[in-house]
């Protein structure tokens, strides 16, 4: 785990521990079960304990650990009927921010989703290609406007993205690629503002990663 800074971004230290730690959860380097230890974060990371406590309670409240109160900050395991649930809602919620978002297109937006997509395209590593997933599904259901539909979108995606990190380690490169049509599918329709067609292909999609999920968890049981 290490601080990651992006030029020209200034950011608190609390912010910063924040990030790093939710980071590394998400790529699988700090796998479900871990133990959060503030003396040991805050010495990695070279700040006080006081952002430390202050990000374990952020993502606590994000649901990526609990606060246990015998173990102290654990990093949260997701059960396999929990993420079926999420990708539910998901299916159920997502369509309409990308409908929405369709709408509002015009070419800056679109040409950051192409930028994105073309970096999905290159990664082969799954953690980065979980992370880069991730930050195309925020762009694209941020830009519906619909602010509160999208954080709550966001939210249920930082849930499942353990599992789906854990699950495209454990699967072949095919898995990448299929994601990768089903985006690029998605910009054409997005291309032609064709907001029913890419509400429909990003069920597609969101269902498609589900299925990789179930058959992975099987595998590995």
């Amino acid at each position: 785990m290490e601080a990651q800074l992006i030029p020209g971004e200034r950011r608190t230290a609390h912010q910063m521990v924040r990030d790093s730690l939710r980071r590394a959860i998400l790529d699988g380097t700090l796998p479900a079960g871990s133990r959060l230890v503030q003396a040991d974060i805050a010495a990695r990371l070279r700040v006080s304990t006081t952002p430390v406590r202050e990000a374990l309670r952020d993502l606590a409240s994000e649901g990526l650990i609990r606060l246990d109160a015998h173990r102290g900050a654990v990093v949260r395991e997701t059960s396999l009927d929990e993420v079926r649930e999420i990708y539910l809602i998901r299916r159920l919620l997502e369509p309409e921010a990308v409908k929405g978002a369709v709408q509002e297109m015009g070419p800056d937006l679109l040409a950051r989703l192409e930028r994105l997509q073309a970096e999905l395209d290159d990664a082969r590593e799954p953690g980065r290609w979980v992370a880069l997933n991730r930050e195309f599904h925020r762009v694209l259901n941020s830009a519906s406007g619909l602010d509160r539909l999208a954080e709550i979108l966001n939210h249920l995606d930082d849930n499942a993205a353990v599992y789906v990190n854990m699950a495209l380690r454990a699967t072949d490169a095919d898995h990448l690629d299929s994601g990768n049509e089903h985006h690029q599918r998605l910009l054409e329709a997005c291309r032609d503002r064709d907001g029913e067609r890419a509400a429909k292909l990003v069920v597609e999609h969101l269902q498609q990663t589900l299925t990789t999920v179930e058959r992975a968890v099987t595998s590995l049981r």
